[in-house]
């Protein structure tokens, strides 16, 4: 954990009002859809005063202990150099584990299969928000109740068709936007309130306790209702480092949880007076001459909650790319001013097509409820067992009592992702399936890169016996060869095959090693290490942090503070493809197949890295695995 991981220089309250679109949209329309569940679909409760203040004790508790202790308070603390999010976390466990190779290795399993978990939710969450939203039209104008799901298409298509286009001037509304968001929330159901106070007997936790031991079947079903109003929280981690866990806190503690909260109790002081609107207790708690309105800012707030659970694919799948668990992706830089703002076009294709088949197959918010909840679930009690994992490492005279506290979240989240479990053959299995699949990508390219890795190393000749005995015959022409290089103890193929087909080298040779380190950013005076392995010949290791944007001419501005000049006209970048090829190696033939088509996928190496097209030789070999 490190110290600090607040910004400096930034209004807090600035900050904070940042963070309501950013850190809690996804959370924050919870109340479509969450409290309406329990008493909805095949596993619905019976509506009467003893479920409805039941079931409001349960949300109530399960947000002030999951949500607001464990995330709020005690996992911001487990940042990555200033950042969050399971990925960060994993990083963080993988150095305390890095003495222990098995240890390490199941650290890192259960941090990336979180991670694919991640992509689940990340595809649900805009089509169950902004469906959810839609809905009130059949409750503020029923003639347009035919139009929900293509309404619904229409605004998902028309985000992210934007996403290439930057959303930092759309972004500046949605603190706004959203703070008008969670104001309205709290009126509606502060004025529910008022006409029904009985409601807030719900606060009493033997509420959930009595129900929970005379109808445990019951409760059972119910936790998987509560959990949707749980799904922001690892947004609300993950998100951390744009804005520091002060302003994070601020937000949670000042105006978010509190409205929340009340316009659930709302919800349920409605449903107490009219059981008949349990059908849609949010648009129902709304005056009629409000219902529009209101639909329409649900709609934007729904908006807000899909673009940076969008911007969150974008982040993971850089940060999965860094780490080595995805090839090179096609990354677009949106801002020239705020380097946070990618825009990866493979993943948008692919969110937007699951998204749109979801809307088409689900057709309702109730539907799709169904699949929201395992993965979530799932990557919540990865981040706790992370973070238990990590405190157990750290000395602390807080330990024992913060291990309590996770294990005791742990055994909750566990109920959670039991209670969902039921959900699978209504829908549970497509996060599931998905979050599989996307592991099974993951893991692939990283074992892939591996036994690539080691099968060069079987046939690439040895660096330390190349520096040890030049060749003096080999002709010299003008100007520095640059070599890409992954692994710095064996010769760069392309090199290899530049001397047997040109049998030429460069007056002065530069082997070039990328590192990526397990922190989000380098400091510039840590970024280039050069060593002289031979007279005209050096190995440079540029490194670069998981956050960052890999361009290797600016890393290279501040070379020459080592005594090493490149000409930006006499300098060749010779980059080397690897091919691959079918073979009796570790890897199934399914998996290699697989592997060789990520490939393909994959952004070449001059483009990943920023280098100058008219500089640059790429030569291609074969691998067999």
């Amino acid at each position: 954990m490190s110290a600090t991981s607040d910004k400096p220089g930034s209004s807090l309250a600035g900050l904070a009002l940042a963070a309501l679109g950013v850190v809690y949209g996804d959370i924050g329309t919870s109340p479509l859809y969450a409290f309406k569940e329990a008493f909805h679909g095949s596993h619905a409760l019976p509506v009467n005063e003893v479920t409805v203040l039941s079931a409001l004790s349960a949300f109530f508790w399960a947000m002030m202990l999951i949500i607001s202790l464990k995330y709020v308070w005690i996992v911001l603390k487990y940042d990555n150099e200033g950042e969050g999010g399971v990925l960060a976390l994993t990083a963080l466990a993988h150095r305390t584990a890095s003495h222990a190779r098995r240890l390490a290795a199941l650290v890192i399993g259960a941090g990336v299969f979180a991670a694919a978990l991640f992509y689940g939710d990340a595809i649900i969450t805009p089509a169950i928000s902004v469906l959810s939203a839609m809905e009130g039209l059949s409750v503020a104008a029923p003639e347009f109740e035919r139009l929900i799901v293509p309404i619904t298409i229409g605004v998902l298509v028309s985000l992210f068709l934007i996403q290439k286009h930057g959303t930092s001037k759309v972004g500046r509304l949605f603190g706004p936007v959203t703070l008008v968001w969670f104001a309205t929330l709290a009126a509606l159901g502060l004025q529910s309130i008022v006409e029904t106070p009985r409601v807030l007997a719900a606060i009493d936790p033997t509420y959930a306790a009595s129900f929970a031991v005379d109808h445990p079947h019951s409760a059972f079903l119910l936790l998987s209702a509560v959990f949707l109003a749980l799904t922001g929280g690892e947004a609300l981690y993950a998100d951390m480092g744009h804005f520091g866990r002060k302003a994070v806190r601020l937000a949670w503690y000042g105006l978010v949880c509190p409205a929340l909260l009340i316009n659930y109790f709302g919800q349920g002081a409605l449903v107490l007076r009219n059981p008949q609107a349990a059908e849609n207790p949010f648009y129902l708690l709304a005056p009629d001459w409000f219902a529009l309105p209101l639909v329409g800012l649900a709609t934007a707030a729904t908006v807000i909650a899909s673009q940076a659970t969008i911007t969150g694919a974008y982040s993971m799948t850089l940060q999965a790319s860094r780490l080595g668990y995805l090839p090179r992706v096609r990354i677009l830089h949106t801002s020239d001013s705020e380097r946070g703002q990618i825009y990866i076009p493979t993943v948008n294709w692919l969110m937007l097509v699951s998204v749109i088949l979801l809307v088409l197959e689900f057709r309702s918010s109730s539907a799709l409820a169904a699949a929201y909840g395992i993965a979530v679930s799932g990557t919540m009690i990865i981040t706790t067992l992370l973070a238990g994992f990590v405190t157990l490492a750290t000395p602390s005279r807080f330990r024992l009592p913060v291990l309590a506290g996770l294990a005791a979240f742990a055994l909750l989240e566990v109920g959670f992702f039991a209670s969902n479990l039921t959900k699978i053959a209504a829908g549970g299995w497509f996060p599931m399936l998905l979050g599989a699949f996307i592991f099974i990508a993951l893991t692939t390219w990283k074992d892939g890169s591996g036994l690539v890795a080691e099968q060069r190393r079987k046939i690439d000749v040895p660096m330390d016996g190349f520096v040890a005995a030049p060749q003096p015959d080999v002709p010299k022409v003008a100007g520095t060869a640059v070599y890409l290089t992954s692994d710095t103890s064996v010769v760069p193929s392309a090199l290899f095959h530049n001397l047997k087909h040109y049998k030429v080298m460069h007056a002065q040779t530069v082997f070039l090693h990328v590192i990526n380190e397990e922190i989000p950013y380098v400091a510039d005076e840590d970024r280039l290490r050069l060593t002289r392995l031979a007279p005209d010949m050096y190995q440079l290791d540029v490194h670069f942090g998981f956050r960052e944007e890999p361009d290797i001419p600016l890393a290279l501005t501040g070379i020459d503070r080592f005594g090493l000049t490149l000409d930006a006209m006499l300098t060749t970048y010779f980059v080397a493809r690897s091919v691959i090829v079918d073979g009796p190696g570790a890897l199934h033939g399914w998996r290699c197949a697989l592997y060789s088509w990520m490939t393909r996928q994959a952004e070449g190496a001059a483009t990943y890295f920023r280098l100058p097209a008219n500089q640059v030789v790429e030569l291609g070999t074969q691998v067999m695995l």
